[in-house]
């Protein structure tokens, strides 16, 4: 073999990095600003309670160190950053000891198919009554699909709607008067052109 071809890399030569917002909405910001920031791939979350959740990926040391600090600083600038951590060349069972492999993309309706290219609009509310009243305002308001919504502890849930962006920017608009009216607004994030 010549010195001059690359080895290919393992398992344990790439680092893990993890960034924990107050919010699901925040976290689904905060993935997709990682991810597009370097060559990190994404592990999934971690939904710990109380509306907490935890960005995984993972990648070259040089691309996760990138990825942490732009998912830094997104959590900073919407008030949701409460811890960060990266592991260089984490053990390989790590990923089986602790249950960090839950797929984002599947929670937001990514993955291609007919969300492909389409904006992702997340409403996080206090009370799943308030949820429910939200999910109509924004259906009523634009042409938005409702994908599904997130239960993160503490009383919090998130819908999650898909659609053009400027349709999604209509619902969510829709659905903040809606949440503050009911008093349950907790965080909202938009999301126009999503990763799969």
């Amino acid at each position: 073999m010549s010195s001059l071809q690359p080895a290919s890399p393992s398992y344990t030569d790439t680092s893990l990095g993890l960034v924990s917002t107050r919010s699901y909405p925040a976290a689904v910001g905060v993935a997709d600003t990682m991810v597009k920031a370097s060559g990190v791939h994404l592990l999934g979350y971690e939904k710990t309670g109380s509306g907490y959740c935890t960005v995984v990926v993972r990648g070259s040391l040089a691309d996760v160190r990138l990825a942490v600090a732009e998912g830094k600083q997104t959590a900073e600038d919407f008030g949701q950053l409460v811890s960060w951590a990266m592991l260089p060349r984490p053990l390989p069972n790590l990923d089986a000891v602790l249950p960090i492999g839950h797929m984002l993309a599947v929670r937001i309706g990514g993955g291609g198919g007919r969300y492909r290219h389409l904006a992702a609009g997340l409403l996080e509310t206090l009370g799943f009554p308030v949820l429910v009243a939200v999910c109509d305002a924004m259906l009523k308001a634009a042409d938005v699909t409702l994908t599904g919504y997130e239960r993160t502890g503490g009383g919090l849930c998130t819908a999650v709607i898909r659609g053009k962006v400027a349709d999604v920017v209509a619902a969510i608009e829709v659905g903040i008067s809606t949440a503050e009216l009911l008093g349950g607004l907790q965080a909202v994030m938009v999301v126009p052109q999503p990763l799969d």
